[in-house]
């Protein structure tokens, strides 16, 4: 699994199907659900007819960690759920997770703090369940 700046990644030797399919199952283990998903790659041929290759945003919510999240400060709905992506590159299949911190990095809440971390701690060992299939860091 490799940091980014504000993600977690992981590139898979698998199709986008079954990049998205582990994906999905090692967040639920982690008790993460999809809230929402959008396939930005049809969503943008059909808008402004734009070929793009296959990319999908999946909405990762905890909802016990989302709950707490919106009882000590509203306004973090803006920043939720936590966004997945999936999509195709040269070298495989990247699946990158947004990095809880940042929603903890725009509040002084030491409450938030600690949610955020909490949320990175599980989203970490998500994206770690997808190691043993990474092909590259």
């Amino acid at each position: 699994m490799e940091r980014r700046p504000y993600g977690l990644r992981v590139l898979l030797d698998v199709s986008l199907s079954e990049a998205e399919d582990r994906a999905r199952s090692a967040l639920g283990a982690e008790g993460f659900g999809i809230l929402t998903e959008i396939d930005v790659q049809a969503t943008l041929k059909r808008k402004i007819d734009v070929d793009r290759p296959a990319y999908k945003i999946l909405g990762a919510c905890h909802p016990a960690l989302a709950n707490r999240a919106l009882n000590a400060e509203e306004e973090i709905g803006l920043l939720l759920p936590c966004n997945v992506v999936v999509y195709e590159a040269e070298a495989g299949t990247i699946v990158e997770a947004l990095d809880p911190g940042i929603m903890s990095s725009v509040t002084d809440s030491p409450e938030m703090a600690e949610i955020a971390t909490e949320a990175r701690e599980k989203l970490t060992r998500a994206m770690e369940s997808l190691e043993s299939q990474a092909i590259s860091h």
